[in-house]
């Protein structure tokens, strides 16, 4: 796994967590919602990954 993308899906998983956290602890279901899909985006990413380096060995 590149470094960079590797760090950049761990900076979206905290920023999504962050944001859910937030919003669930105001009542506003829009920043969860946009917090549970950074957090998606991060997963994905990092699975992207793995996948790539599976494939290169």
């Amino acid at each position: 796994m590149s470094d960079n993308e590797k760090s950049q899906a761990k900076v979206e998983q905290a920023e999504g967590k962050l944001k859910e956290t937030a919003g669930r602890a105001v009542g506003n279901e829009r920043l969860t919602a946009e917090g549970r899909a950074e957090q998606a985006k991060g997963d994905a990413r990092q699975a992207k990954e793995k996948m790539k380096d599976i494939f290169k060995h």
